[in-house]
Parts: C-alpha cells; sequence; structure tokens
C-alpha cells in the first residue's frame, strides 16, 4: 500500500489541502493516508453527492483543486452531478474512486461496478492506478499518474479528473503510516500573446466598427481584467454587458464610481416590445468571454441580431457558438487582451497626457482582497442610486478620432439609456404601495441586505433570476457564485456550504428556493457547519418557476406534475442540523428580522437560516404583473 499512502505526499506537493471524503471500507487506505498527512485537511461527508459539491464550493473558492475519496460501487456515481458542474463550470476536482481488482469486475462481488471512465465525457482525464506497485517501474508510473491528474485538472479550462484506484485487502495498516519521498512534475500556465502586428488591426478594427458590445459571460472576481476592461470600455466608448454572475458589478480602483458598474438590466429592457429600441441596439462587432449567461432574452436577441464578427477571448479549450455568430477565437487571458489594446505603442495614437486609473494600478495583483465601497459590517439596506451610468474615465475616447467618438457614442449611448430606464422602472416598481407579500419583492429585500466582501451563492432556478433581474445594490463588493455549469438544483446548498468552510472569515450567504433547498438538505448532515453562513429560504411550497415560464403554468396538471405542491418548512431542518432559525410572512416581519439576520455580531452563534414564507399563485400573479409593466411602461 505504500504507492496509495503516497498519493496524499503527492497532493499534498502539488498544492492541494483540502480533501472531501466519504467512509466506506474499499477507500480505507486512502482515507488513513489523507487523514494523516500533516498538510491535508480532511472533512468527512457521508453523502457522496453532497460530498461533491462540497468539495466543488471549497475548489470554486480557492481556485485551486480539491480532492474527493469515495468507496467503491454506486458511491462515485453520485459524484456525476457534481462531477458535470465542475467540467462545464471549469472547476478543478481530482477524484479518487476505490475499486475492486479488475478480476473481481462483473463476478456478482459486493460493491463493484465498472468504475473504468465513470464519468465519460464530463472528465477531463481519467485514470487507472496500478493494482500491484511492487517493481520498481510500476511506483514511478502510479506517482506519475497522480502527477498527470491534477496538472490536467488545474490546466485551463480546469476541470475534474477521475483516478480509478484498484485495491486489495488488507485495507488497514498494522504499522505506522509513512510517506516516502516522491517525484512531482510541475506544470507552468503559458502566456499567451498577439503580435504586434495583429494587435494593430484589432485595435484598427475596433474604430472602424463603430457598434462595438462586450458581452461577459459567468467569471470569477479578477481585478486586473476589471481595471483594464473599464479603461477599454471608456478608451474606445464600448458598453459592456454582463449577467450578476459575470461579477462586472464589483467596485475596484481608486477612483470607482457606482455609475461606471456594466449594464446588467438586460433581462428588463430585452423584454420591452419595441422594434426600434432593439435596431437601435444592434452590435455590428461582438466581444465575448466567460461561460454560460443567464439571460435567456439577451441569448435571443444576439442570435437574432447576428452580428458581421464576433470574437470569444479564451486561452485555450473548446468555444461555444453560443449566439451563432463566432468568427474568431482569440487565445490570451481576457485581462491580458483588454490590457494589450490599451498599450501605447508606435504603431498605435498618442499616449493619454493623463495618467489613466489602468496605468496607476496595472502592477497590482488580482489577488488581492476585494475593496469595499462601505464599511464591511453594515447591515442597514444599501441605497440604489437612479440615472443613466457613465463612463467618468479622465481620459475617455483617448483611443477615439473625433468622428469615430461621435458614432461611437450614437451607439453607445441607447445602451446606456435603456440601463438608465430598467434602474428606474425597478425602483419606482418596488415603490408602489399596497404590493402583496411576494418572493419577488422579498428577495430584493434580501439582496439589499447582503453584507459587502460576502460570497453571494445564488440557486437553480428563481433565486438565480431574481437576482439577475434584480441586480445588486451599487458600490457592494459582493463576489457572486452559481452553479451554472449544469444549472442543476441539485447541489446548490452544499457548494455553498464549501465555499463557507473555504473561506470563514468572509460572510457566506445563499439565496435559494424550496426545492432546491429541501433536495440537498444533507449538505448540512457533517460536522463541519460554519458559523459564517446564512442560508435565505424562499419557500412557496412548490417549484414556483413552473407557474411563471409559459407552457406548464397552462396545463391542468400544473401543482401536481410539475409544481410539486409539498408542504415542508425549514424548521425542523435547522433544529437537527443546529442552524439559528429566523422566519418572515410579511414585509413588516421581513424589514424587522434582516437586519438581525445579517447582524455581523450573530456569526459567533452559529449558522443562521432565514425562511421567507410566501403563496406560490400570489408570486406568480405579481410577477406577470411585473412583466406586464415592462412591455407597456418603456418610453
Amino acid at each position: 500500500m505504500q504507492a496509495v499512502h503516497n498519493i496524499a505526499e503527492i497532493c499534498a506537493q502539488m498544492g492541494i489541502t483540502d480533501v472531501v471524503l466519504s467512509p466506506g471500507s474499499r477507500c480505507a487506505p486512502l482515507t488513513i493516508a489523507f487523514a494523516r498527512h500533516p498538510r491535508i485537511r480532511v472533512r468527512t461527508v457521508p453523502d457522496e453527492r453532497a460530498a461533491a459539491f462540497i468539495g466543488l464550493g471549497l475548489a470554486q473558492t480557492q481556485r485551486r483543486a480539491v480532492a474527493l475519496v469515495c468507496t467503491s460501487g454506486t458511491a462515485g456515481l453520485n459524484y456525476a452531478p457534481a462531477v458535470a458542474e465542475a467540467y462545464f463550470q471549469q472547476i478543478p476536482l481530482v477524484v479518487f474512486t476505490a475499486d475492486r481488482p479488475p478480476e473481481w469486475i462483473d463476478q456478482l462481488d459486493g460493491q463493484t461496478i465498472r468504475q473504468t471512465d465513470l464519468y465519460g465525457a464530463h472528465a477531463k482525464g481519467t485514470f487507472t492506478f496500478p493494482v500491484d506497485t511492487a517493481h520498481a517501474d510500476a511506483k514511478w508510473h502510479s506517482e506519475r499518474i497522480v502527477t498527470e491528474a491534477i496538472n490536467i485538472a488545474q490546466q485551463f479550462p480546469a476541470g475534474p479528473v477521475q483516478v480509478n484506484i484498484p485495491l486489495r485487502e488488507p485495507f488497514y495498516p498494522k504499522e505506522e503510516v509513512h510517506f516516502e519521498k516522491v517525484k512531482v512534475i510541475r506544470e507552468e500556465a503559458p502566456v499567451l500573446m498577439l503580435a504586434a502586428a495583429e494587435l494593430e488591426t484589432i485595435r484598427q478594427t475596433l474604430r472602424q466598427m463603430p457598434r462595438t458590445l462586450v458581452v461577459a459571460g459567468q467569471y470569477h472576481h479578477d481585478e486586473a481584467l476589471l481595471l483594464a476592461l473599464w479603461e477599454f470600455a471608456a478608451a474606445y466608448q464600448v458598453p459592456v454587458v454582463g449577467d450578476v454572475i459575470s461579477n462586472l458589478h464589483l467596485p475596484v480602483g481608486a477612483s470607482f464610481d457606482v455609475r461606471n458598474v456594466p449594464l446588467g438590466r438586460q433581462d428588463v429592457f430585452m423584454a420591452v416590445p419595441e422594434p426600434g429600441l432593439k435596431a437601435a441596439l444592434r452590435p455590428e462587432l461582438l466581444i465575448t468571454f466567460g461561460q454560460s449567461l443567464i439571460s435567456k432574452a439577451l441569448k435571443l436577441y444576439l442570435r437574432d441580431s447576428a452580428p458581421q464578427e464576433h470574437w470569444h477571448i479564451q486561452p485555450a479549450g473548446a468555444v461555444a457558438d453560443t449566439f451563432r455568430s463566432l468568427t474568431r477565437v482569440i487565445r490570451m487571458e481576457p485581462a491580458t487582451f483588454f490590457t494589450a489594446l490599451l498599450r501605447p505603442d508606435s504603431q498605435n495614437v498618442a499616449e493619454p497626457a493623463l495618467a489613466t486609473e489602468f496605468s496607476k494600478r496595472s502592477s497590482m495583483s488580482s489577488a488581492e482582497p476585494l475593496v469595499a465601497a462601505a464599511d464591511a459590517t453594515r447591515v442597514a439596506a444599501a441605497p440604489i442610486p437612479i440615472g443613466s451610468p457613465r463612463l467618468t474615465w479622465p481620459t475617455a475616447g483617448w483611443a477615439l478620432g473625433k468622428e469615430e467618438a461621435k458614432q461611437k457614442a450614437a451607439f453607445l449611448t441607447p445602451w446606456q439609456r435603456a440601463e438608465g430606464w430598467a434602474k428606474g422602472f425597478l425602483n419606482e416598481f418596488f415603490s408602489a404601495k399596497d404590493q402583496p407579500f411576494n418572493e419577488f419583492s422579498a428577495f430584493r429585500k434580501a439582496l439589499e441586505f447582503v453584507p459587502d466582501r460576502a460570497a453571494l451563492h445564488l440557486a437553480n432556478s428563481m433565486a438565480v433570476r431574481y437576482a439577475n433581474i434584480i441586480g445588486l445594490p451599487a458600490g457592494r463588493a459582493i463576489e457572486v457564485f452559481a452553479n451554472r455549469g449544469t444549472s442543476g438544483i441539485d447541489g446548490c446548498t452544499s457548494t455553498a456550504v464549501g465555499s463557507a468552510l473555504a473561506n470563514p472569515d468572509r460572510p457566506v450567504v445563499l439565496l435559494t428556493g424550496d426545492v432546491a433547498f429541501f433536495y440537498d438538505r444533507n449538505a448540512f448532515w457533517h460536522n463541519y457547519l460554519a458559523s459564517n453562513l446564512r442560508v435565505v429560504l424562499f419557500n412557496n411550497h412548490g417549484g414556483g418557476i413552473f407557474r411563471i415560464i409559459d407552457g406548464p403554468r397552462q396545463q391542468p396538471e400544473l401543482e401536481e406534475f410539475f409544481e410539486t405542491r409539498q408542504t415542508l418548512t425549514a424548521e425542523n431542518t435547522a433544529r437537527d442540523f443546529g442552524l439559528n432559525y429566523f422566519t418572515a410572512r410579511s414585509f413588516a416581519e421581513l424589514e424587522s428580522v434582516l437586519p438581525v439576520f445579517f447582524a455581523p455580531g450573530n456569526s459567533q452563534s452559529g449558522a443562521a437560516l432565514l425562511e421567507i414564507a410566501t403563496d406560490s399563485a400570489t408570486n406568480a400573479d405579481f410577477f406577470e404583473h411585473y412583466r406586464a409593466l415592462v412591455r407597456s411602461s418603456f418610453a
């Protein structure tokens, strides 16, 4: 078993610090090795599905690989939802599945299934550990397998890798476990750049195509990217659109202005049935980066209004043609790409006379802590400013000539006005008196109280949609996470739990619906519940989304077969797992409980859950009222 025990040492040397395992006998040699390694933290989660999503949350937050360990048989199959999510969200997981020796596969032995390549096309790679490692070559092979698996998991685009480990008895050591000196192979990520001539051609194209639009998909917080992107947007006078999961809203830079945030209310103004607006917003050149979009309205619009050119910025890996218009893939990191377009050279326009925000801060690391625009301990609701966004950089438009700037403004202005109208409309809509108590309005109130510096997790399916419509309070350093790789409800809570474990000094908030919450209750079934976790549960006693989307809501089978009514409340769940429990059934109760629920001092008393109870039919009627007003109120 020495080669198996050495797996823990290889992981430690390759930078893996966290392992999530589920108990079992066949995986005992791995369990013991990881548990006894001095530089690895091991957490035990009995439910493999929850364990895998907790591991995903740890890796997502730490931005480095996390190892999963399970026993043989169906245990590994229970990892599959999280493995698929990690694959499409590009999160590094190294999955160690214990197995029977090959001669016992298909021989009716207990806990035995076909585990080779268990995750198929949803894993970046799969390896089979040698059954016998007594020979020196086999031992060398085993070390190479593990280091290669970790490297592949962390290469861009990151993702899950399986290492299947056939094990023979005896599993439990009679002597002290020790870790030998091992050989590891480290891999450095390449820095990809375009030739100067090619960059200048791109600059020329940007100047010559006035209707240029940047759209960001799901992306992690990257301060260097944001600084370069805002300077690029100002220099070339280009509108930038991002869903809430793109994390473009985060405040960065010494001169950050809340009106400099990206355009993010596309779910509102794209629903306006105004042909003139759609024509005014149509791009000639579309530049994209990141992963998936939440906004179906924006996706459909860009498919129907295909640009002449569509560039996607991504350093490696397969590229999706989401809008059916892709013409060019530029193999660079997005931050590097936008930075390169700003760097003056002999072929570029004259260097701007004023020092820019980018030039002042370009040497700063993207790993710096988030800069909060307000006190991190605030519990009062944040004011939401009204008015059109603006580009206030002192050197706005420096990359353009006078006529080019005029043409760019003619395209930028309609986007800014649509965004400004949408923000004003939402403020007016939610300020209306005599609203029935409903989850849409309650969700907005909860968002206003999310603490600065929080990691905000949004569950599928209505929670992430509500947040994308409403947006976050301006100026808050709130990083957003969501399982939008596969958009499933199966591990949203577990992922948030993993995030809380990864960063115990940071508030972690989960906004979730009842179906996603009760489906994933085993997220709390372990001994590591973090005190910094806050769960806000919107319980309408069913799958409320089916009352909102066209199709199921018009069917007589809606309530029983689509919405799936249930009568559960979360009070017993909170009691079972030791969460402090709060509840609200009216606006008055909600406004009273939110400051208490999010008060910083409460983090000392443990994790907490706030259950907001609403009526599904009322929610659907109110949301339809909202959609009707959007369609009729645009001017």
